[in-house]
């Protein structure tokens, strides 16, 4: 079973029906403690959590990244965007990342993982990158969110190139970086819940 499968080049994506995005409505932001404990009251009964990062782009060459500034989790109805800037809500959030029970899916999080350890001072556990699983179904590149909601709900997962290269580290961040945050969270979750029959090995 090596067949190699290819994914719907941009132009195809463009004509597909829009993914249907959480809106501010069911985002919580997070940025104290207090949210914290409130957001672990329902993630805490949630096996498996959508997952991504937000740092502030770096500019120039080595410039190094004090990254991630958010972290987002998500539900299959509901996210949280999650500001790293408090210390007491940042070791939440490391006891969260260290908990092996909830997998933690996502795209690409190689990186993600690397500034965790080094932001939170925990290994993240848990962690599925769903590129992984997609390899395994034999689609050679990395497929990202966009690709792997094309393929498997035929819809197109829309990506704000200015929320992307926004200034993350803010104190408060814009309703459209809240809104970009939570969606790659939440569409994550659900591919993972497209995947599970497979996904479920790892």
């Amino acid at each position: 079973m090596n067949h190699t499968h290819t994914v719907p080049d941009k132009a195809a994506i463009e004509l597909m029906p829009p993914f249907e995005r959480l809106m501010l409505d069911r985002i919580v932001v997070v940025s104290t403690a207090a949210q914290a404990d409130q957001a672990w009251a329902t993630l805490s009964q949630a096996p498996v959590w959508g997952f991504d990062t937000e740092s502030k782009p770096t500019f120039f060459k080595d410039q190094v990244s004090d990254g991630p500034h958010v972290l987002q989790l998500a539900t299959g109805d509901k996210a949280w965007v999650i500001q790293l800037h408090d210390p007491d809500c940042r070791a939440r959030v490391a006891r969260w990342m260290a908990e092996p029970k909830a997998v933690k899916a996502g795209f690409g999080l190689g990186d993600d993982r690397k500034r965790i350890l080094h932001k939170l001072g925990v290994e993240p556990q848990g962690v599925l990158d769903l590129n992984h699983v997609f390899h395994q179904r034999g689609y050679r590149k990395d497929m990202g969110v966009k690709g792997a909601v094309a393929v498997l709900f035929g819809q197109r997962f829309a990506k704000s190139k200015k929320a992307a290269t926004s200034n993350w580290a803010l104190p408060r961040l814009s309703e459209s970086q809240v809104v970009y945050a939570a969606n790659d969270a939440y569409a994550a979750w659900h591919v993972y819940q497209a995947l599970a029959p497979i996904s479920s090995e790892f």
